[in-house]
């Protein structure tokens, strides 16, 4: 299953987030649905992991979260 890309500012430095396309939708509905921006629910989530985690396993856990909360 391909990865996609997106780049955002993270605290002041640019950085990209690879995740698959399902994950994205969620992530997509949910900036939408709150009317924030990407960089803003990223940057949330960066600031609630353990440093140890990678980014992207927090948004795929985020995700899961959020999924078992509807």
């Amino acid at each position: 299953m391909p990865l996609f890309k997106r780049s955002l500012t993270l605290h002041g430095h640019r950085t990209s987030l690879a995740l698959e396309p399902e994950f994205w939708d969620v992530v997509d509905a949910h900036i939408k649905a709150d009317k924030r921006s990407l960089a803003s629910l990223i940057a949330e989530i960066d600031d609630s992991r353990d440093p140890e985690d990678p980014l992207s396993s927090a948004v795929r856990l985020w995700v899961l979260r959020q999924l078992r909360a509807t």
